[in-house]
């Protein structure tokens, strides 16, 4: 889904960092899909394709507005450019969307939907309807390199990054599938085109919260999910706040500063351990950036503040991080440090395979009210979509690392398929 190669991505590695390309997928009819690109992008785009700089600009513009602020994925729907001009973008350019395997619907309202790449990867994302938000968990790679103990994707090997527009596109079909575009007429008064139907104006909407906390750590797929990111937060198309996102990392160090400062939005941190045995065994990552050092990079993020505190993210396994020594040493770490914090207290969501248990009920009230005691707001999680394996920690797909071989075949047998 995107047009260039992806730059080189670094995984942890017992001595040195791994690079992995990720192969990009060229459309079999030659068309390029804008899905994921800005408007810069889409500019260099429609000028490559023969517009002059001046029509390319108003053009890219245009077409940026009913990308991500409309929805329309077919040309002739837009009403503000000219037939010649839709058949022409038709003839060269698509407007993208995920391909859905299936989608499921939990009895608490949580949806998830498994999608397919180009290329014939699959790969999940959820939505989390509450009273007074909606949150979509968008995933940033297919598998995971960080094999974290107590998560289902970690059982699965990286596969590769997403692009911008498959991260993006996670966005757009949420909104589709909410139906939560906006309606009515955009044509200009001075348009042929335009007709009485009533003007734009903008709905209500369900999807106001992005969590990049689906599969994948996002920092080791910054590229992508900084540009993802942008465009999500344009004003001028899908115009989330960056306040109402929230990228979650596991503790990759070297990328948070980076993070803050080129994306900023806000900061959660995967801790789930306070010991350095605990948390080597839940998240491998801590072997190499250790807790000490992690705090110290929150503490240092940019914009973090009491107004927007840093969540940590701490899975309770019974028996394993959940004493009271654990949480009186998770609020010293925090003070000691003086982060602005929030614990997100999260029962373990069983999966098929794990030997670990969710914490009882008492013993995570006791948790709780241990930090709560200890400054530090640190509310219980309600587990959402256990039931179709949708909720923190279970998603994982049936992707799997192909070789190059693999992958040639994969293409001989599709063009067969096309005749």
């Amino acid at each position: 889904m995107q047009t260039s190669a992806s730059p080189l991505m670094p995984i942890p590695g017992a001595i040195d960092p791994v690079p992995v390309p990720r192969a990009v997928t060229p459309r079999d009819d030659g068309r390029m899909d804008l899905m994921g690109l800005s408007r810069p992008q889409i500019k260099a785009l429609f000028e490559e394709a023969g517009l002059d700089i001046k029509a390319a600009k108003l053009r890219s513009k245009q077409v940026f507005h009913w990308l991500y602020h409309r929805g329309v994925t077919d040309f002739e729907a837009m009403t503000d450019l000219a037939k010649p001009m839709r058949g022409w973008m038709a003839e060269r350019f698509v407007v993208g969307r995920p391909q859905v395997v299936e989608a499921q619907v939990s009895s608490d309202g949580t949806r998830k939907w498994l999608l397919r790449s180009d290329d014939g990867q699959d790969y999940e994302m959820v939505f989390i309807p509450d009273a007074d938000r909606g949150t979509l968990c968008v995933s940033s790679q297919v598998g995971c390199t960080l094999n974290c103990s107590f998560c289902h994707t970690g059982t699965m090997r990286l596969v590769r990054n997403l692009t911008p527009g498959e991260i993006v596109g996670q966005v757009m079909l949420a909104r589709d599938a909410l139906g939560e575009w906006p309606r009515g007429n955009m044509a200009s008064a001075n348009d042929d085109e335009a007709d009485d139907t009533p003007q734009y104006s903008a709905d209500g909407r369900m999807l106001t919260n992005i969590v990049m906390m689906g599969m994948g750590e996002p920092l080791y797929n910054f590229d992508h999910v900084r540009d993802a990111l942008k465009v999500v937060m344009d004003g001028d198309g899908l115009a989330l706040s960056k306040r109402r996102i929230t990228l979650s990392t596991s503790g990759v160090i070297p990328m948070m500063a980076r993070a803050g400062e080129e994306i900023g939005v806000n900061l959660a941190v995967s801790l789930h351990g306070v010991r350095k045995d605990v948390r080597d065994e839940l998240v491998p990552l801590n072997r190499k950036f250790g807790i000490e050092e992690l705090l110290a990079a929150c503490a240092a993020y940019p914009g973090a503040n009491n107004a927007r505190r840093i969540t940590f993210e701490y899975v309770m396994i019974k028996d394993k991080n959940d004493s009271d020594e654990d949480a009186r040493e998770l609020v010293r770490l925090l003070r000691h440090y003086q982060l602005p914090a929030k614990v997100n207290l999260i029962p373990f969501n069983p999966w098929p395979g794990t030997d670990y248990k969710c914490s009882t009920p008492e013993r995570i009230r006791r948790f709780s009210d241990i930090v709560f005691e200890g400054g530090i707001s640190a509310p219980v999680r309600t587990p959402r979509g256990r039931d179709i394996m949708a909720a923190c920690g279970q998603l994982k797909s049936a992707s799997e690392k192909k070789s190059k071989a693999d992958l040639r075949r994969l293409a001989e047998e599709k063009q067969a398929a096309l005749g």
